[in-house]
Formats: structure tokens, C-alpha cells, sequence
């Protein structure tokens, strides 16, 4: 990307940030960023409604369901913890992991973003912002992206009783089935970056062998800027990293050229969390 490209896409997620209300964000503390569907009552936002359109991103009606073999389901992977943080460290490989939600202009641009750079990501939705924005979740596997499960309405699961916890896993599982004709190739926790062990258990019983946690914070549901998230991410990523990074965030799309760069240097690949542990 040129540096006049790289100023085009700040300038478009400015422009987004100034006129939208962004997706709640997970932390080790769980911390949250900026209003979402579902996110928890009190939830600030600090900005006016969007001007993009609310169903922007929604398909002319149901979108077809696929056959479950054309969408991957979660596995297990023999050798590998029930939560995992990062994949092999003798492979030249890493996982940009995004949390599902926000606007879905960003979440396009982003997506646009990492194929240009010959990139693959993963995606873990939003139960309700499935609801909202059916036709990403085509959008993502249409990309060649892994698609996940990250909880119906991103509260903390952590703090929830069993059948809450249960509930939130099962109906963004419902959502996804219903749209892609798989439940999703990974699940991760809400609100956290670790899952507890009744989390994991009930994850497990709803078809997802592992956790996907990570190594790698970006921290860009702070809004620190670009260049800080672009910092937090090469600061620690290595061969094997699970990166956590957000839809939602101009910061995210301005930094995202410069962190592929900067991997491609390296050489980095980033693939999807599947192929990272295949």
C-alpha cells in the first residue's frame, strides 16, 4: 500500500469513528470499548449514530445455507491444550484474529485490507451481529477466512451462571448454522481472555474441542492510535502467535498495512487460526 492508499484508509476509518458507535471490546479484565448490539447495559458510547446504513452488509434475504463440508467446523487438534494461545513455534506462521463486531464498512475495509496483502484471518462474530449483518458471515468464508463463534451478546461468560454461559455459546452456534451450515470454527470467550473451566466445559459440549485464546494483545479497543497498535502487536509477535485485534476501530484499519509489512519483512505469514495448527 502507497502512502497516499495508507492515508485514504485513515481518513475512511476517521470518518467512520466520527460517525459511528463501535463494537464492545474483550480484556484480560474485562474491559469493554465503545457500544455494541448486545454489548452490557452501561456501556458508553461517546459518539452520534452512524450514517452508515444499519443493515449495510445484510443480504437480500436469507442467504443460502452450505453443505456442512463446504464450511469447516471446529476439530480437535491432537497435542493441543483445550485453550489455546498460540500454534507451532518452528513455523513461519501467525493468526490475526479479529473479534466480530462493529460497523460493517471497517469490517469490510479490514477484510479488504488483509486480502490485498495476500493474508488470511480469522473471524470470531457476534451472535447478535449476525443478526444484524447476516451477509458477513459469507463475507468472511467467502474471503477464505476462518469464521467463529464469540458468544450471542458479548457479556462477560465468564461471570455468567451455567445455563447463561450455555445460552451464549449455543446461540451464536444456532446463528452460524443457520447461515453458513456450519456452528464455526472456533470458539473464544467474551469479555475475557481466558475461559474458565465451566466455560471450556460447556464450549466443549457445544462442539468446540478448544479455546481459542492468545499471545498477542493489540489493545486497539483502547484507541490508542495506529501507530501504538502497530507497536503492540510487533512488539511481542512471533512464528506460532495468536493475535487479538477488533472490527470496529479506525486504529485497527490504519494500522493494519503496517503491521503486514512489517510480517512480510519478517517473514510472517499470516494465515487462518486453521491452518496455523494444521
Amino acid at each position: 500500500m502507497t502512502p497516499t492508499d495508507r492515508r485514504a484508509a485513515l481518513r475512511v476509518g476517521a470518518g467512520l469513528v466520527a460517525g459511528g458507535a463501535f463494537a464492545a471490546a474483550c480484556s484480560t479484565s474485562g474491559s469493554s470499548a465503545g457500544p455494541s448490539s448486545g454489548a452490557s447495559p452501561g456501556s458508553s458510547s461517546g459518539s452520534a449514530s452512524t450514517a452508515v446504513p444499519r443493515d449495510a452488509g445484510r443480504a437480500s434475504g436469507p442467504p443460502p445455507a452450505a453443505s456442512p463440508s463446504a464450511v469447516p467446523a471446529a476439530r480437535a487438534y491432537p497435542g493441543q491444550p483445550a485453550q489455546i494461545t498460540h500454534g507451532p513455534l518452528d513455523r513461519p506462521r501467525v493468526a490475526l484474529t479479529f473479534h466480530g463486531q462493529g460497523e460493517p464498512a471497517l469490517a469490510e475495509a479490514l477484510l479488504g485490507e488483509a486480502e490485498r496483502h495476500g493474508a488470511r484471518v480469522t473471524v470470531l462474530a457476534v451472535g447478535t451481529w449476525l443478526d444484524e449483518h447476516p451477509g458477513l458471515a459469507r463475507r468472511v468464508l467467502d474471503g477464505g477466512h476462518d469464521l467463529g463463534n464469540h458468544t450471542h451478546r458479548h457479556l462477560d461468560i465468564n461471570a455468567m451462571s451455567e445455563a447463561e454461559a450455555r445460552s451464549e455459546i449455543t446461540e451464536c452456534a444456532v446463528r452460524l448454522e443457520r447461515l453458513t451450515g456450519s456452528a464455526g470454527t472456533w470458539f473464544r470467550p467474551s469479555r475475557t481472555a481466558r475461559a474458565s473451566p465451566l466455560v471450556q466445559r460447556l464450549a466443549r459440549d457445544a462442539g468446540y474441542p478448544h479455546v481459542l485464546s492468545y499471545d498477542v494483545d493489540s489493545l486497539d479497543f483502547t484507541s490508542p492510535g495506529a501507530p501504538a497498535v502497530t507497536a503492540n502487536v510487533l512488539r511481542t509477535i512471533r512464528a506460532g502467535s495468536v493475535v487479538s485485534l477488533h472490527f470496529g476501530y479506525a486504529d485497527t484499519l490504519a494500522a493494519l498495512p503496517a503491521v503486514l509489512d512489517e510480517l512480510a519483512r519478517r517473514r510472517l505469514r499470516a494465515v487462518t487460526t486453521t491452518e496455523l495448527l494444521s
